[in-house]
């Protein structure tokens, strides 16, 4: 692996650090050629750092190391991508992440899915003249007829998707997927978990 300190002024070259799970951006510090060598030495991200103007190790005081997984430097080879295992809060203020964000799994619009019919569940978790402009929406009215009437409706979609498979018409096999993997992300919220949780008994297995 090759870096260009000379590339600046300083010597210093940019690390963005990101969590090697969830995929997502911690924060952004600076390192020069023995902060390099000391992380892969210790296993433990260490910065130079331009405030006190020395080497400084990840939660030297806090305790929230980042223990390293890989390093890797760009196509210009001025700037490193760092992958690291957080212990705990990265950020000095307390905060998952430097931008004040929770640094937890997401699946793009899925997980965007799963907050809406988190929210519909909550609807219907109260009367019925208290909800407001959801109150008719169709999850909610799944929610309101129970667990038997989610399950039934997970395993009438799964049979007419794998009826769509066995025939040659792909736009209703994808739409008969979609409605099937919708109907499993509220038979999931009524059970409690969600596609973490799915994700977690899937690593267990890898």
């Amino acid at each position: 692996m090759t870096i260009n300190f000379d590339k600046y002024t300083n010597g210093l070259v940019p690390a963005i650090i990101q969590d090697s799970e969830t995929k997502n951006v911690l924060m952004l510090g600076y390192m020069n050629d023995e902060a390099v060598l000391k992380t892969q030495e210790l296993k433990q991200v260490t910065f130079f750092s331009r405030s006190k103007q020395r080497l400084w190790t990840k939660g030297e005081e806090s305790g929230n190391v980042l223990e390293l997984v890989s390093i890797k430097v760009d196509c210009d080879q001025d700037a490193l991508l760092i992958q690291v295992k957080p212990k705990g809060p990265t950020c000095h203020k307390g905060s998952d992440t430097c931008w004040n964000e929770k640094n937890v799994q997401n699946f793009g619009f899925l997980s965007e899915l799963e907050t809406i019919i988190s929210e519909r569940k909550e609807i219907s978790e109260v009367a019925p003249e208290q909800r407001g402009k959801d109150a008719k929406s169709y999850v909610v009215s799944l929610f309101d007829e129970g667990i038997n009437k989610i399950a039934q409706k997970v395993g009438e979609e799964a049979v007419e998707t794998v009826i769509e498979a066995k025939d040659d018409n792909d736009d209703l096999f994808l739409n008969e997927s979609a409605d099937l993997l919708f109907h499993y992300l509220i038979l999931l919220k009524a059970k409690g978990f969600s596609l973490k949780d799915i994700e977690a008994v899937l690593k267990g297995r890898h």
